[in-house]
């Protein structure tokens, strides 16, 4: 049964169905200890300011440590029932009755995956998504720890509504964006881990990065979601600065919050989920979609489909 506060802070009125989402970003060291207890911080001031859902940001539980290639890091893997951070968030999740997508690095038999866990506001695990489009460059060495995910795009019907989670990399590629909305996501959250480039300090995607996650926002007519880390973080002679830069966007792609590049807090947001959803029927986009048109995306090379 819900209580007083739940319904104030997610209300049906006539055709009314309002959720507040909230980004946040921090910096990470290596005490796995420490950056639960900083994320934890984050997620009681979110739901603080009425947040019902709370995007933290990818694999928070230390230092990104993709920057190289080493084989003692491949032991930061754990079992999804063993995760420290799992099982500390699904307490916190029922305690202040929040949803939280809680990123991994897993261990599953003899591959690893980054993961994200999807927690509902009664603490419960509603499943996971692997995922899909992994990285590999300088600094960003993700093919060496992760095998491609496995579970496909997922989205979950949460206590606050319909959510699809992409992870980082996915985020430049409109197929996901497009995916989760056509399974019936209401909105699209990203956690992130993206900054400088180890062999160009002079490279900043920052705009491009949330240029594109506006275009997914307003293609599919839902609020985005990006949680990205702050903080120069150093592995031997490689070093990121992380860029921060979460924000909000509207169903237009208009941004609605955004932190800077090196706070550490939280945004949160408001959307009315019914008149998203009247609007998305008024834009026609999913109805005049031509799927036996978009053969080509079933290929590498638009042309020979993959097998």
């Amino acid at each position: 049964m819900q209580t007083f506060a739940d319904l104030h802070r997610f209300e049906r009125i006539g055709y009314v169905r309002k959720v507040t989402v909230a980004a946040t970003q921090m910096p990470c060291g290596w005490d796995v200890a420490d950056n639960i207890a900083r994320a934890e911080k984050l997620v009681r001031q979110a739901a603080a300011e009425g947040a019902n859902i709370i995007l933290l940001q990818e694999l928070f539980e230390r230092v990104y440590f993709c920057q190289y290639q080493r084989e003692a890091f491949r032991a930061f893997a754990t079992p999804i029932d063993e995760n420290p951070a799992v099982a500390h968030f699904q307490t916190i999740a029922q305690e202040l009755n929040v949803v939280l997508p809680i990123s991994i690095f897993e261990r599953a038999g003899q591959v690893s995956f980054n993961t994200v866990v999807m927690i509902d506001a009664n603490g419960d695990i509603l499943g996971i998504y692997r995922k899909t489009h992994i990285p590999d460059g300088p600094g960003y060495c993700e093919k060496f720890y992760f095998s491609p995910g496995d579970t496909g795009f997922k989205v979950w019907q949460t206590q606050f509504g319909r959510i699809g989670v992409g992870i980082c990399w996915d985020q430049w590629f409109p197929e996901t964006a497009r995916a989760m909305a056509l399974m019936g996501a209401e909105m699209l959250l990203y956690p992130t881990a993206i900054g400088s480039e180890p062999y160009n300090d002079a490279i900043d995607s920052s705009g491009h990065w949330q240029r594109t996650q506006q275009g997914h926002a307003a293609a599919n007519v839902m609020p985005v979601i990006a949680s990205n880390r702050v903080g120069r973080e150093e592995i031997e002679d490689s070093h990121i600065t992380f860029y921060g830069s979460s924000f909000i966007a509207d169903a237009t792609g208009a941004m609605v919050k955004t932190l800077d590049k090196t706070e550490t807090g939280v945004i949160c947001a408001s959307f009315d989920l019914e008149a998203l959803d009247q609007l998305r029927q008024e834009w026609g986009l999913f109805r005049d979609r031509r799927p036996s048109e978009y053969s080509p995306l079933l290929t590498k090379d638009g042309v020979h489909q993959s097998r």
